[in-house]
């Protein structure tokens, strides 16, 4: 216990120094508002760099630099770390506060500070260590001022459009296979073996009207595509099959009724779960005797409603099979269904997250968070969770919080990415690359898929027509 307390209170006398070596450097900065006193740059004297604080970081560090020679006026000084150039904020003579760029790998601090021809110019003995951080980027697609770019196949330097909601879906057996249904739209299929962007299903193939979700049955041999006819009738196509084996362009009716907004085959036992928001319905669909040739389009079981009618949701299921997430999209809130190993069934809902329609941006634990239109999630292992009962995390799309949030097992809701930038100006969205919370930006984000191979999330951000990327910087 000592030696925790001891540790902590090291790492708080760490935090105030530099904390307080930044007020120095700004205060220092703002106090010289001419560039003549003592502290000016002597340009017959030499710069030297003698230490620099925190000796690692990554992209947005903040750092300070002692020296000599630094003089007060940033705008004659270039920092570079690792080749790149950084940012000075304040400088007072033998004090610089900068921030670390992107992609400065190498970790070379050198200053040259003087306006002629002959700047004085030092390097610092150590280098810092530079750790590359998760961060915003643009993988393809664009829109134009007029947004009239329509839409176009092609390489990831050449598609546009991606303008409606979209749910994404890895396919199982080909992991460089992603798909992307749009409501409304087709599916489209995101190819990372060639960088390219493809129409392979279309509206037309299975009479469909607004195509709402994708999965795959566990053996990776079909493709299950929800549908929403939204209020034709109760013999509306719900749910469609397509086999590998036909190129996933020989679909089929599965179930009928009407407006289903997400169908999700259960991990483990394989059955189909599917809703309809007319009433709020979540329904059990028999897969093991679909392929037996033993039940029809209508055999399905409602198990419950939810308490919302008439408002869109969809289900996610976690990888054990131990429960699934339902995300009540337009009145901001997600329920959580366990399963029932013996029925092979989930059971009745309860509040994760959220309050029922009050929508908010509010990080907190369960009723305390506040949700805007959630739309699509991923689980994603979290190594700090090693050992324990459930080692996944939540990742989830806010369309009208333009963010990324994360919801732990234990119901606490936090902001993974997006809202960055607030220099720039007030409004949460926009399209801006960059660090997760500091600088990045969305648009109504909804589609969102995971890598866990590569620990790469891909996000369809609606309003931007683009697909973001979120990864370690590229070296």
């Amino acid at each position: 216990m000592k030696m925790k307390s001891s540790m902590k209170s090291k790492h708080w006398h760490i935090r105030w120094m530099v904390l307080m070596l930044i007020a120095v450097c700004l205060g220092s900065c703002n106090d010289n508002k001419d560039n003549s006193g003592s502290d000016a740059y002597d340009p017959s004297q030499s710069v030297l760099i003698s230490d620099f604080t925190p000796k690692t970081g990554g992209i947005g560090q903040r750092l300070v630099l002692y020296g000599k020679n630094f003089g007060n006026d940033p705008s004659i000084i270039h920092l570079f770390i690792g080749g790149k150039e950084a940012k000075v904020i304040g400088v007072n003579s033998e004090s610089l506060y900068c921030l670390v760029p992107e992609k400065a790998y190498n970790g070379k601090i050198e200053i040259r500070v003087g306006k002629d021809e002959n700047p004085g110019i030092a390097t610092a003995k150590e280098v810092f260590d530079y750790q590359r951080k998760m961060v915003v980027s643009t993988l393809c697609g664009h829109r134009n001022e007029r947004d009239d770019q329509g839409w176009r196949d092609g390489s990831f330097s050449e598609v546009v459009g991606f303008a409606r909601p979209s749910w994404m879906k890895f396919d199982p057996k080909n992991p460089r296979h992603l798909y992307m249904s749009y409501d409304g739209y087709d599916v489209n299929l995101i190819n990372f073996e060639d960088s390219t962007v493809s129409t392979p299903i279309t509206r037309g193939m299975g009479n469909w009207s607004r195509l709402r979700s994708i999965d795959f049955t566990i053996d990776g041999k079909y493709m299950i595509i929800a549908n929403d006819n939204d209020g034709n009738g109760t013999n509306s196509l719900s749910v469609s099959i397509l086999s590998r084996a036909g190129n996933f362009k020989d679909p089929e009716q599965l179930v009928l009724y009407k407006q289903c907004n997400g169908a999700s085959i259960h991990p483990v036992n394989g059955e189909l779960y599917f809703n309809s928001f007319e009433k709020g319905q979540f329904y059990r669909y028999d897969m093991e005797k679909y392929f037996k040739g033993e039940t029809g389009p209508k055999d399905y079981e409602e198990l419950f409603k939810i308490q919302d009618n008439g408002w869109e949701y969809n289900i996610q299921i976690h990888p054990s099979g131990n429960y699934a997430y339902i995300v009540v999209v337009n009145q901001h809130y997600i329920l959580r269904t366990d399963y029932n190993w013996e029925k092979k069934t989930f059971t009745q809902p309860y509040l994760v997250c959220g309050e029922a329609r009050t929508s908010g941006w509010v990080d907190g634990v369960g009723s305390k968070a506040r949700l805007n239109n959630p739309y699509q999630g991923v689980f994603v292992k979290n190594p700090n969770y090693a050992g324990k009962e459930d080692e996944y995390d939540f990742y989830f799309t806010e369309q009208n919080n333009h963010d990324i949030r994360i919801l732990t097992p234990e119901g606490k809701v936090t902001t993974f990415a997006g809202r960055g930038s607030s220099s720039v100006n007030s409004n949460p969205y926009g399209h801006i690359d960059g660090d997760l919370r500091l600088e990045a930006r969305f648009d109504q984000p909804t589609g969102l898929a995971y890598d866990a191979e590569h620990n790469v999330f891909y996000v369809g951000d609606y309003q931007n027509r683009c697909i973001r990327k979120i990864s370690l910087e590229e070296e």
